[in-house]
């Protein structure tokens, strides 16, 4: 698994938390999804060979999350 800490800056309060973890929680492949609202992060475990960043991206951002940045 692969460990990822993504740049969110629309998460404002619980309902985003859930619906990251929800969205997220749905794809292949995504394992442990943990939001920081106070940090504006999203952290999560994923298999490379199953799911790519790009998919994770799209997905937050079909939600209106758009990841500004990786670390």
């Amino acid at each position: 698994m692969t460990q990822a800490t993504l740049s969110v800056p629309n998460i404002s309060c619980e309902h985003c938390e859930h619906t990251i973890k929800e969205t997220l929680g749905a794809l292949s492949g995504v394992g442990d999804v943990a939001v920081s609202i106070p940090e504006k992060t999203v952290s999560l475990q994923y298999d490379d060979a199953v799911v790519q960043m790009d998919d994770i991206k799209a997905a937050l951002a079909e939600e209106e999350y758009p990841v500004e940045e990786l670390h």
